[in-house]
């Protein structure tokens, strides 16, 4: 994690987590991993992109992922986006068709989910790496006590946030967190938007709307989802 520099937002909440023995031999971790030739993903620089793009003051809505995509190309550090140029993956394209289908918006030509995360929507995985072609291989190594506190950070702010949790592993996730369930905030949860779950529940859920009512109802600014202009 040497070359992935923390923004000054989040510092107050991390360093204390970061300067742990759990927190220092995750990045001895990583450092063997790639000495010993493996593909870690995504690079570094890359994996702080979230907290980088989303500073905790302007946090409005928290998507939750499980770990970075495993393949060449594919993971820049925001939970369920793609780099411009990078065909969506599955679970991306049916959040794509749940966002037609919910408030109208065209299919986006690019899966970069940048422009939500400028907004304030906190694109967080529970891993922040992984190894290439090997899902989930990083699950349990130290990330989690990392991305704990981000969510718990966020739970703390006095400003009404939304908590889109897909998926048993988002809110296994969430019920982690002391104090998210004090009624301030929304949690919206629906099954994964990966293909073995979509039509279980996660297409007309209707979350991007129902999240955009619940910030408006509260005095702050919707989101807006599309990502054309």
């Amino acid at each position: 994690m040497s070359e992935d520099t923390l923004a000054p937002s989040w510092r107050p909440v991390l360093e204390p987590v970061l300067a742990t023995r759990e927190a220092r031999r995750l990045g001895g971790f990583l450092k063997a991993e790639e000495a010993a030739g493996k593909r870690i993903y995504p690079p570094r620089g890359k994996r702080l992109n979230a907290l980088n793009l989303t500073s905790l003051d302007k946090v409005e809505v928290v998507i939750l992922g499980q770990d970075p995509y495993h393949g060449p190309g594919q993971a820049h550090g925001l939970a369920f986006s793609v780099p411009d140029g990078v065909k969506p993956p599955p679970s991306l394209a049916n959040i794509f068709k749940e966002l037609g289908s919910d408030i109208g918006i065209a299919l986006p030509r690019s899966g970069n989910l940048e422009k939500w995360a400028r907004q304030g929507v906190l694109l967080l995985n529970n891993a922040l790496t992984v190894e290439e072609g090997r899902a989930g291989s990083h699950q349990s190594i130290g990330w989690e006590a990392i991305t704990d506190a981000v969510v718990a950070a966020v739970a703390e702010q006095p400003k009404p946030c939304v908590f889109l949790l897909w998926g048993s592993h988002a809110r296994n996730k969430a019920a982690r967190v002391p104090g998210l369930r004090d009624g301030r905030h929304l949690m919206l949860t629906a099954p994964h938007p990966s293909p073995l779950s979509a039509h279980s529940g996660f297409f007309g859920c209707r979350h991007f709307s129902k999240a955009n009512a619940f910030l408006e109802a509260n005095g702050r600014k919707p989101i807006d989802w599309s990502l054309e202009g």
